[in-house]
């Protein structure tokens, strides 16, 4: 099923995702795949759908910082960083806290998570807080900022967001941060430059 990025689309796209079904929806990146990061056969359903090795964990999409906060502990340089660049193209591995979530995502401590800027994505994660966010393609193959290339080559999901053309420079930068220090993981929308002065 494929629908707009509107309310009726939105809502619509939350109802599936609630009763465990599998979203492409665009964010300020690439277009994305998600589903309930609480419901272990979604998460697996992804995992087959993108061909991905099931040891490499899933990054989530969180609605706030507070949202955020409600599974992960960050201290106050952390905080800094997520003051700057939320919501926005930049990944943070945080400590991670839900016990559930470890359980679900298959993850020992830490998670990978952000806050993305796009409108569509925010009003869908208003609705859900939490959504596995990994780019909607299969691994190792280039992601889709344009609807119709993401449909025409993913298969077996739910319902498509369609939010026309993405512009954006790169995927999101992952970053984690250790005694103050910025490790950046993979360079992106954000290079090294943009953390200086932190």
């Amino acid at each position: 099923m494929k629908v707009n990025c509107d309310n009726k689309g939105i809502e619509k796209a939350a109802q599936i995702i609630n009763q465990g079904g599998i979203a492409i929806f665009p964010t300020d990146t690439v277009y994305g795949i998600g589903c309930n990061p609480y419901n272990m056969d979604s998460v697996r359903k992804i995992y087959e759908i993108k061909s991905r090795n099931i040891s490499i964990p899933f990054p989530i999409l969180a609605y706030s910082k507070e949202i955020a906060q409600r599974i992960t502990f960050f201290d106050k340089f952390t905080e800094k960083i997520i003051e700057r660049f939320w919501p926005g193209p930049l990944t943070i591995i945080l400590k991670l806290t839900d016990e559930n979530l470890k359980k679900s995502l298959n993850l020992t401590d830490k998670i990978a998570i952000r806050v993305p800027n796009h409108k569509c994505t925010l009003e869908l994660l208003k609705k859900c807080n939490f959504l596995v966010g990994t780019s909607a393609n299969i691994s190792g193959h280039p992601s889709f900022t344009d609807p119709d290339e993401c449909l025409k080559n993913i298969q077996n999901y739910d319902i498509f967001v369609d939010g026309g053309t993405i512009t954006s420079k790169a995927e999101s930068t992952i970053i984690e941060v250790e005694n103050e220090k910025i490790k950046i993981l993979r360079e992106g929308s954000l290079s090294q430059e943009e953390f200086f002065g932190l």
